[in-house]
Formats: C-alpha cells, structure tokens, sequence
C-alpha cells in the first residue's frame, strides 16, 4: 500500500508541476461550456434545456484529452517498464495512476461544474444530481480512458485512435448520467441512474485495470 500510495502522491505532483492534466482539463471545460450561450443564444430557457447534455459533452472531452499522456510520458522515459518490474502488481500500477489522473482531471470538473451549470441556468433541484452523477461517472471515464491509452501506448500520435476506441465505451456514462439530471429537473426519482453509474464505475474498477495492463504489458514486450 505505501508503494501504491506512493505512486499516487507521485502522478499528482507531475501533474500539477507540468501543469498539463488539471489546466488543461478545466480551461477546455470552461471554454468548451462557454462556447454553447454564443452558439444557440441567450435564451434561458434554451440553456436550461441543453445544459445537463453541455456539461456532460464537455467533461466527458476533457477528461479524453488528458488521457493520452496517462502512461506516455513513462512510456518514452522508460519509467513504466521499472514500474512493470516493481513488486507492485501492474494491475495495481494501473489503479493508482487512474486514481491520479482522476484526481487532477476529473475532480476539477466536479468543483468547476456548479459554477458553469449557473451559467447555463440549470435549474436549483437538477445541481445535486449533477455533482452526484459527476461523481460517479468521472471515475468510470478515467478507468475506461485507461484502456485506450494502454493500447495507444508505444504508438506515435495515437490521440486520434485513442478518442475512436474511448468514445463509444463512454456512451452509457453520458446517457445515465444526463438522465439522472433530467430526471431531477423534471421532479421524478434519479436514484436508478445513480445506481447504474455506481455499478458501472464498480465493473470499471474491477475489469479495467485487468485490461489495461494486459495491453501495457503486449506493448512492453
């Protein structure tokens, strides 16, 4: 656990030196959400209407454009073939640098998200399903994104492929997670969409580092 922990502490201090995950990933949220008021108008009840698909759309691509330097950056400085050869399991390697990247990609946006959602009128009673959405979905998307990114590894320029193998997996976390702010707004029960992100995060958590690091280890081979 102290080597995992490690790991961890480790991911998030590159992370936030670099300046590349948590920037990054905010910045395109806020001016990807800022974008839509220019685009459909001002309109409130416009806005109102498409705010829980913006917010959505928008965390959902900034989470997948932070994704390729997941393991890219150990990839080519030889880093994560001594990772592969610690005595921490690969598949727990996996784990703690998708909590990482949580940590500096998708927890911002959950922070961010209640400010934007003012900004695009979404009504008072769909906010607290939108964070608890936000809160189940992002961990699902920085688990399923890792996939992608294990597969894309020792290939050059492989955002590209990695956005065409991520975004069809990420369909589900944006259906449930927009119809559990729908159903908050309209005064009906979320609870069922919250429990389907929940399982699909738990699934995400069991399945997802098996994979990824099953591709890690083809592409250090």
């Amino acid at each position: 656990m102290s080597a995992f922990s490690a790991l961890i502490a480790r991911d998030v201090r590159l992370a936030f030196r670099q300046g590349s995950a948590a920037t990054l990933s905010v910045m395109f949220f806020f001016l990807a959400v800022m974008l839509f008021p220019l685009g459909v108008g001002p309109e409130a009840a416009i806005l109102a209407r498409i705010a829980s698909g913006v917010l959505w759309v928008a965390a959902l691509l900034s989470v997948l454009l932070s994704l390729d330097r997941l393991f890219q950056a150990d990839y080519e400085d030889g880093s994560l073939e001594l990772l592969a050869l610690s005595g921490l399991p690969l598949e727990l390697t996996v784990l703690a640098k998708c909590l990482a990247h949580w940590l500096t990609a998708g927890l911002p946006l959950i922070i961010a998200a209640p400010v934007l959602a003012l900004l695009l009128d979404l009504p008072a009673k769909g906010l607290a399903a939108l964070l608890l959405a936000m809160a189940l979905g992002t961990p699902s998307l920085s688990l399923i994104g890792a996939i992608g990114a294990a597969l894309t590894v020792s290939l050059r320029r492989g955002g590209v492929l990695l956005s065409l193998l991520v975004l069809p997996l990420y369909i589900p976390v944006l259906i449930f997670g927009v119809a559990a702010v729908e159903a908050a707004i309209a005064g009906l029960p979320s609870i069922s969409h919250l429990l389907i992100l929940a399982a699909i995060a738990l699934a995400a958590l069991v399945l997802c580092p098996l994979a990824a690091a099953a591709a890690l280890r083809l592409s250090l081979e």
